[in-house]
């Protein structure tokens, strides 16, 4: 549906790729592993990410990778990468079997990432816990999906509606909400300007980052 914005191969400087889940765009061999092969980096991610990896793709048969390259983490865990400290915390998403979250931590801001989480009775707490900046959250329409082995079109809602995102970016008292997805699959695309009306009568999240590819967000 939208363009590759880059070849991994002309990624030629990276400390750690991370993965909150299993899912197919979110772990790909031809996308991911060539940027660990270039620059040496960590592939950081759950059990069930790694176990596609290393089974599914087999990428330390097809790539020149080496198994210090991959770090398991679950939630609860925190990690140093450069000058950041990374937070494995939980997130909740009925099509994954083991989605995590993360929260960066760095002097310039705090940052969140939730993969393709939906609101989640953990995030108060979360929220609570870390002072986050900017954090991203999936956002997409129900659509009829082609099944894989059928073909045929199927009811489908991967990501948060409206009323979803919202409530999970104020329960983790976002600054900012970036919302995912949105552009991504046919059939599943949503006009994000409309979450300025759904977020309004909320005191988070305070401001809303509708960005596309080629667009750059700073903290």
């Amino acid at each position: 549906m939208v363009p590759v914005p880059f070849d991994p191969e002309d990624v030629t400087e990276a400390d750690a790729v991370l993965a909150t889940h299993e899912h197919t765009d979110h772990v790909h061999g031809p996308s991911q592993a060539p940027i660990l092969e270039n620059t040496g980096a960590t592939f950081v991610a759950p059990d069930d990410s790694l176990t596609v990896a290393y089974d599914d793709e087999a990428w330390l048969d097809d790539y020149d990778l080496s198994e210090d390259q991959f770090e398991e983490v679950s939630e609860g865990d925190t990690i140093e990468i450069g000058e950041f400290t990374v937070h494995v915390e939980p997130a909740y998403d009925a099509d994954a079997t083991h989605p995590v979250s993360y929260v960066f931590e760095h002097e310039s801001g705090t940052f969140f990432h939730g993969g393709d989480t939906k609101p989640s009775d953990e995030f108060t707490d979360i929220g609570s816990r870390y002072d986050i900046d900017l954090g991203v959250l999936a956002f997409g329409t129900v659509g009829n999906i082609a099944d894989k082995e059928t073909g045929e079109p199927v009811r489908t809602k991967w990501y948060n509606d409206e009323n979803q995102i919202v409530e999970a970016a104020s329960d983790l008292d976002l600054d900012r909400l970036l919302p995912s997805h949105w552009d991504m699959w046919k059939g599943m695309t949503s006009d994000p300007k409309v979450l300025h009306h759904h977020a309004k009568s909320f005191a988070a999240p305070r401001s809303l980052e509708l960005v596309e590819i080629g667009d750059r967000v700073d903290l």
